[in-house]
């Protein structure tokens, strides 16, 4: 408004924007808030944005011409308004592709229910790790169920290496009715309790058991990955602003890391060729 106004000449009209600040902060600031209030609280600031948006149409109409900067916020705000309003009068509180930021309205909330935040924000990461190196298999900001990606994982890797994978250590998100009749199908061993109310007694064989155990072992491996690239390759607090480049990021980050792993591995055989060959021929030579 302050730049149309600005631009067309033309005096401001009055926004109410001192009274939706003051508004604002106190409900923010109040320490019960009850839902009487916080309802009160949604509807003066959707009457103080469809106050403004109108007069933004006004101006428009007279003339006013937007960049391709401001149409594209306009937009982005008039999405916001109209799924708030549908929530405040339907009286849910989730949307599909519900915006959280103007300044990146791809990200959405995701709810994973941990201890330290119930919701998160940002993109959905689903890999796979073959011998210590992981693929991106899907990344998305909106939220999916990885359980539905198996297939093409698996996919993927018979189009690799020509065959399907000996065993699948994975969640039990994995463990459907289907998943388990694929994996059955094509001699594939899916790690993982059964399905059902689990046994008084297990029953389990020792060489049973210790498979299982050593699957579990294996399946750390996997969230090995996740905390290593957060806290050494930055992907705990991903700064990039726009869409892409934040992929380009989280790509980055996990090829530094298998990389990194690639380089380990090779110190590691030419140490043994250190000490296998060059050690033996110096003894030789002294």
């Amino acid at each position: 408004m302050d730049e149309l106004c600005e631009a067309a000449g033309q005096k401001k009209p009055r926004m109410y924007r001192k009274c939706a600040r003051k508004d604002y902060l106190r409900l923010s600031k109040s320490k019960k808030r009850s839902g009487k209030a916080i309802r009160s609280g949604i509807r003066k600031q959707l009457q103080y944005i469809r106050r403004d948006m109108g007069y933004i149409a006004q101006l428009v109409q007279t003339g006013a011409k937007l960049s391709s900067k401001q149409a594209e916020r306009l937009n982005i705000v008039t999405t916001v308004y109209e799924q708030q309003r549908i929530m405040f009068e339907s009286r849910t509180h989730s949307i599909p592709r519900r915006i959280v930021s103007l300044a990146q309205p791809w990200v959405r909330p995701i709810v994973r229910g941990k201890a330290h935040t119930n919701t998160e924000f940002g993109s959905k990461l689903h890999i796979s790790l073959v011998d210590g190196y992981a693929r991106i298999e899907r990344l998305d900001f909106e939220p999916f169920n990885e359980s539905e990606d198996l297939w093409r994982a698996v996919a993927r890797y018979r189009e690799r290496y020509g065959c399907y994978p000996e065993r699948i250590l994975a969640d039990k998100i994995y463990r459907s009715r289907q998943t388990l009749a694929f994996c059955k199908e094509h001699g594939i061993r899916l790690s993982g309790p059964a399905l059902g109310k689990p046994p008084k007694t297990t029953g389990l064989s020792r060489p049973a058991k210790k498979l299982e155990y050593q699957d579990n072992c294996d399946r750390n491996t996997v969230e090995g990955v996740f905390g290593t690239v957060k806290t050494a390759y930055g992907l705990d607090r991903v700064m990039a602003r726009l869409q892409e480049t934040a992929i380009c990021v989280i790509g980055v980050a996990l090829l530094l890391s298998d990389l990194a792993k690639s380089l380990r591995a090779a110190l590691t055989l030419f140490g043994r060729i250190c000490l296998l060959v060059v050690l033996p021929w110096l003894r030789s030579r002294a």
